[in-house]
């Protein structure tokens, strides 16, 4: 309601971000509590109960929402369909943490597009707290990184005797001749992407060991070999520029072949990955002026657009792809007449 008192509908991009949200909590809570059944690091262990707290609250506050609006609650994923809690480890506790310093990361991406385009007032509000949760979620993860020597820095710079203006259109090469060195934006998102990667083969790797369907588990394979090959390529560029790369996360998936989640959720979560990577390369390529890194970016897109449109096949001759908000099909109903 409004100020006077007046009904306000949801826009397109409320009930979409609300919608989105929905989905990536329940798939959430899934992976927490089964990890939360297996944690033995005791310091671990409340940043996972806050996080299960976050993502169960998210989920009760979007249900009331959507039901006053008495539009369709998603199905979204189940405690008691698409996970088995009592399933022996998959991760081990240093990939709990690393993926829940992810986790606030990406949900503070997801909330700082969903924000800006939230107009009623309680949509604006649960979207505010939503990142400030975020927020509280990256900074105690860091903390308890960085006290476990787990944090992995990104690399450091040295620092000019003064500023300087570019003068050479050489800035902008790098297929011929002498390369300049990585600008300070081509290293943090090389070094990035690297992690992302990297923590990605990891689950596609645990994934794939617990994966039911023939068709599902070569798809996975299919990914963590992707992921594998774009760290290959970010870390040569480091490389080249005598600068480190991140540590990988292989080691970190244990020997469990024992069902855990059901197929549908580890597509579910495997294509929105994929998602999340075509987001982070058109970022990364958008502040790459130098034209090898830019096309690069554009080649390992179009790769990824390719196993995204694979995934969304295999979901949907499967039946496992819920239908997002859309706009209504006039000449659909027109036929109805």
């Amino acid at each position: 309601m409004n100020s006077e008192g007046k009904k306000i509908r949801l826009t397109s991009a409320e009930i979409t971000n609300l919608w989105n949200t929905y989905m990536n909590d329940t798939g959430n809570l899934c992976h927490l509590m089964h990890e939360l059944n297996n944690l033995n690091d005791e310091e671990i262990r409340p940043l996972l109960q806050n996080a299960i707290e976050v993502s169960k609250s998210h989920i009760k506050t979007i249900s009331t929402i959507l039901e006053k609006e008495k539009y369709p609650i998603p199905h979204g994923f189940k405690l008691d369909e698409d996970v088995d809690v009592t399933a022996p480890r998959l991760f081990s506790d240093a990939y709990v943490l690393i993926a829940l310093n992810q986790l606030g990361k990406i949900g503070l991406n997801a909330y700082s597009a969903a924000l800006p385009v939230a107009v009623r007032e309680d949509i604006y509000t649960f979207f505010r707290n939503c990142l400030r949760e975020s927020d509280e979620i990256i900074k105690k993860s860091n903390e308890l990184l960085l006290s476990k020597g787990l944090y992995i820095k990104s690399p450091y710079l040295p620092t000019p005797e003064n500023f300087d203006f570019v003068r050479k259109k050489s800035f902008l090469a790098g297929y011929f001749g002498e390369k300049r060195p990585l600008t300070g934006n081509e290293i943090t998102n090389l070094y990035t992407n690297f992690q992302r990667n990297s923590l990605g083969s990891a689950t596609m790797i645990g994934y794939s060991q617990v994966a039911s369907k023939s068709d599902v588990t070569e798809f996975i394979i299919r990914g963590k070999e992707i992921a594998q090959k774009h760290c290959e390529i970010f870390g040569s560029l480091l490389k080249e520029n005598d600068l480190p790369s991140s540590m990988t996360w292989e080691s970190e998936v244990t020997d469990s072949t024992t069902y855990t989640f059901s197929d549908r959720k580890l597509m579910f979560y495997s294509t929105a990955l994929t998602a999340l990577s075509i987001g982070f390369y058109g970022a990364s390529m958008a502040v790459s002026p130098r034209r090898d890194i830019g096309t690069m970016y554009s080649r390992l897109v179009a790769e990824v657009l390719k196993y995204a449109d694979d995934g969304a096949k295999l979901m949907i001759k499967n039946g496992w792809m819920e239908e997002p908000p859309r706009a209504l099909d006039r000449d659909e109903l027109a036929k109805k007449k």
